[in-house]
């Protein structure tokens, strides 16, 4: 990793994480199916562009897609402290 240099172009910059919200939810039916009954999570990132603005994204889990997000999260913040 190298230090970032003030003439760099904001366009250079990587995409950054603002904020992550997240709720858990229960499907109970769908067009194909009438009895779901099944725990998600739904995740809204906010992600800060290197044009300055603001994106979302928006994705849906199961329990254990979301179990295993989490623990690669955690990897990565734990990496990112030794940096």
């Amino acid at each position: 990793v190298r230090p970032i240099l003030f003439k760099e172009r904001a366009r250079d910059m990587p995409e950054q994480l603002v904020d992550m919200q997240w709720k858990l939810g229960m499907a109970v039916s769908s067009d194909t199916c009438r009895s779901l009954n099944s725990p998600y999570v739904s995740l809204l990132l906010k992600i800060a562009e290197p044009s300055g603005q603001i994106s979302q994204k928006a994705l849906e889990m199961t329990i254990p897609q979301f179990q295993n997000f989490h623990k690669q999260f955690k990897e990565m913040a734990a990496i990112m402290e030794t940096v």
